[in-house]
Order: structure tokens, then sequence, then C-alpha cells
């Protein structure tokens, strides 16, 4: 069984109702399900919710909702791995088994159906791997950042790196915090999603945009709707 898994707690203190607001036509999370969905790269679509309200948008937009999320699994500390687990665990409660298992976040918006498909291959086809999972080439350099003090002043992080040209540098890489597809068993024994036992699958970085301000939000739409035109 290949599991899909979308957390989706109702508590969003810097944008409110987040995972419900209108994106674009949808509520954010309809992206999300739509994507997972239109994949076919999953048996089932779950959102695990502790809000009632998501609970019926989620539904609308094909996702299973098996539970309800308990209160101390969706405060502001509780990690993704850890809400996964859950799930996993209430699945196997219930006699199933799935093999594979992708958290994909509510708030990807910019997520394209094609990365889900490729990604659950790249991971079903390498034994040797415990996740794939999103991430996007930094556009800088992060060698050459610098620190500032609350005077303004600068200071290097790494000097030595600052004369170098960019492309003696190595290139590097962060989450892109779309989508992270594990084998069941990695997830339940807590193994480091970012560890040498991953796959980095890169996106482009006008698919990739954090959502968590007002200013994220104006970003992430407009790119959404540029997206929507090329398709």
């Amino acid at each position: 069984m290949r599991l899909a898994i979308i957390p989706a707690r109702g508590g969003s203190k810097r944008i409110p109702r987040k995972n419900i607001k209108d994106f674009n036509g949808k509520p954010m999370i309809g992206w999300s399900i739509e994507a997972a969905l239109e994949s076919c790269s999953f048996d089932e679509v779950w959102v695990s919710t502790d809000d009632t309200e998501i609970a019926v948008v989620a539904e609308k937009f094909g996702a299973k909702v098996p539970f309800i999320r308990p209160a101390e699994l969706a405060d502001d500390h509780t990690g993704t791995s850890a809400v996964v687990r859950h799930a996993i665990r209430w699945a196997q409660q219930q006699q199933l088994k799935p093999e594979f298992v992708a958290c994909i976040y509510a708030t990807a918006p910019l997520l394209q159906p094609q990365m889900l498909n490729q990604a659950m291959q790249q991971l079903q086809q390498d034994p040797t791997l415990d996740y794939v999972f999103s991430g996007c080439r930094f556009s800088f350099p992060i060698q050459r950042a610098l620190y500032r003090t609350e005077q303004g002043r600068v200071q290097a992080v790494d000097p030595t790196s600052i004369p170098k040209r960019s492309q003696d540098l190595a290139e590097t890489f962060h989450d892109a915090g779309q989508f992270y597809c594990g084998r069941t068993q990695s997830w339940l024994d807590s193994k480091a999603v970012f560890s040498p036992s991953s796959y980095l699958y890169e996106l482009p970085q006008h698919l990739v945009q954090d959502i968590d301000t007002a200013d994220d939000w104006l970003r992430a739409e407009l790119l959404h709707q540029l997206l929507l035109r090329q398709l």
C-alpha cells in the first residue's frame, strides 16, 4: 500500500486559517490534495487534522479523513514526523499495511503531480533509500553569507570564501518543504530525513516558496498564476 498523508492542523498564528484560506480560487489544502490524487502514486490520500472545518474541506477535494488528530499532536511544537508516525500506527491498527508513506505539506500549491510520481518511483526502485524529499538549489553561494550586527555592521560567515569565484564554491541546497516520500519502517524508526540514505529531488526555484507571511503568500500566488498559464 502507498499512502499519502497531508498534515493540516487548525492553528496558524502568522496567517490565520492558512490551510483553508483561499489561494487563487481554492482552499490552500485543495491544491496539495489534487496534486497527490492526480499523481496516481498513492492508493489513498489522508489528511491528518485536529480541525473539523479542515476535515470537511479535505473530503470535498477527495481526500480521506479517517481520524481526528489528538490535541497533543496539534500544538506549535509537534514535528511532522510525529504526525506521520501517528497516522501510520493508526493505519496498522486498522489492519492496513502501508509500505511507502509520503508526507505532503498542505501549503504546497506549486507542487506538480509528476514530481510526486517521479519521487515515488525513485524511492520504490532503490532499496537503499529511506526517503526521497523535495529540495532546491540556493540562488547565492551560502559560503559567502554575511552576519549583520545591531549597528548594521557586517562580518563574513566564512572570510576565506569571500574572494573565491562562485563557480569554485560547492553548490548547496535547502529543503523545499513540499514533500517527503519514505519507507514505512524508516518513518517508524525515526530515521533522519536529511542523511546519506536520502535522495534530494531537485525542484526549480520558480516552484519553491515558503508561505509564512503575507508577502510570502502574495509571491506564491503570483508564481502560481504564472504556472497555471503554462499548463
